[in-house]
């Protein structure tokens, strides 16, 4: 099942490759695209959140002298490449179980954004990237020197990466054995001061219109680019308050319930080995007052609770906080620091997954079956397994060479009662 897992991952993750780059190859010249306009943010209006990227791809575009759009283009396929790679070869050659596998291939991880291509290559990327390879960090010094320059730059990239310190903590606290408060511990603490400094910066020095009118012009006069949507919403939504009282018009116990559904479903299978997986050292400092992992990954979360309350992007927070925890988990059980309970297996609700056949229905319908839009007013999505591969084969191959398909039974059905 090992080498079974490895191979077909491989395969799945080149799949999903193709998709995104046939995806962002559509979407990159776009008018109104949400993906594009966040990295249309730069500083030639001045220092400003989120604006690092933006002008690395003006240098850039300048730089071949090419369209702003192509440097995007070009830098998002490669980010997406990186990713992926680094993601293969975090969790390739994992000890895999069924519940492993759901937790895996759960629709909130590595296929939403390809389900939900607002998502797709947003900026949350980076800060996956940044934490697996943080994981993969075995020296005292190597991690808090990593965590000065790459913290701070993940900061400067997308600044919500402050809500998942905890997560970073946590790891800290595990690879470094930490049984009592020390003065190692201090130093691990005080690695994360200048990201937490950048993001205090940024959180209370906003442009002023002026210099958001410079940004735009900019755009404008070198790029004919217009500054919309996320670049807008830098102005329009420039302080703290503002954060969060664009929110409260979408507030409602719909969006309440089906995001707490979205969420216990969608997380259902990390829960469920958080519960019963446990810290095989009993010394370490806050783990030691724990049985299991469930509660402690729970307390991580608390501070992304603010995160929501800020924005209405609710599927891309949930995909966000899952990627987190699920890295976190995978780390900790390849590198043997944590315990499976055998009992798990025998849980009511995995009891019926031993039979392979209704294992298979299963991990189709709940791997497959769904995903969550990505803002919170948005109802759930169905049958990604049909509509990823469908539309970027339109992409690939041309929409007048699928007619054929389109007039098919499975599409005829899936028009009909899906879309």
């Amino acid at each position: 099942m090992n080498s079974k897992f490895s191979k077909y991952l491989f395969y799945y993750l080149i799949f999903l490759f193709i998709c995104s780059c046939a995806y962002l190859a559509q979407k990159h010249n776009v008018g109104n695209d949400s993906t594009i306009s966040e990295w249309l943010i730069n500083y030639e209006g001045g220092f400003t959140k989120r604006g690092i990227i933006g002008q690395i791809n003006i240098y850039l575009a300048n730089l071949f002298n090419i369209e702003l759009r192509k440097s995007i283009l070009f830098f998002q396929i490669a980010l997406i490449g990186v990713y992926f790679i680094l993601l293969f070869k975090f969790i390739g050659n994992l000890r895999i179980n069924k519940i492993l596998l759901l937790s895996i291939f759960t629709p909130i991880f590595i296929i939403y954004p390809l389900a939900e291509v607002e998502v797709l290559a947003r900026k949350e990327i980076f800060l996956f990237c940044i934490f697996i390879i943080y994981l993969n960090l075995n020296s005292f010094f190597s991690q808090n020197v990593f965590k000065i320059i790459f913290l701070s730059l993940a900061i400067l990239i997308y600044e919500p990466v402050i809500f998942y310190f905890l997560f970073f903590i946590g790891a800290d606290v595990i690879k470094n054995n930490f049984n009592k408060l020390n003065k190692k511990i201090l130093l691990s603490l005080l690695s994360y001061s200048p990201a937490t400094f950048i993001a205090l910066y940024i959180a209370f020095n906003p442009l002023n219109a002026m210099e958001h009118q410079m940004m735009s012009d900019y755009l404008k006069n070198n790029f004919n680019e217009i500054c919309y949507m996320s670049c807008a919403l830098l102005q329009t939504k420039s302080s703290i308050y503002d954060q969060f009282q664009g929110n409260f018009s979408h507030y409602s116990i719909e969006v309440f319930v089906r995001y707490f559904l979205i969420i216990l479903i969608g997380f259902g299978p990390l829960l469920l080995l958080l519960k019963h997986s446990y810290i095989l050292n009993k010394q370490l400092i806050f783990f030691k007052f724990f049985n299991n992992l469930l509660i402690p990954f729970l307390l991580f979360y608390i501070p992304v609770i603010f995160f929501f309350a800020m924005g209405s992007d609710w599927g891309r927070w949930v995909n966000i906080s899952y990627v987190f925890g699920i890295l976190l988990y995978l780390f900790l059980y390849k590198e043997n620091f944590i315990k499976i309970d055998d009992r798990i297996f025998n849980h009511k609700i995995i009891s019926p997954l031993k039979n392979k056949k209704i294992f298979i229905v299963f991990f189709i319908i709940f791997c497959f079956g769904w995903n969550q839009k990505t803002a919170m007013t948005g109802d759930i999505a169905t049958n990604p397994l049909w509509k990823v591969p469908y539309n970027a084969s339109k992409i690939i191959f041309g929409f007048s060479s699928f007619r054929i398909l389109q007039d098919s039974p499975i599409s005829i059905w899936h028009k009909k009662y899906i879309e």
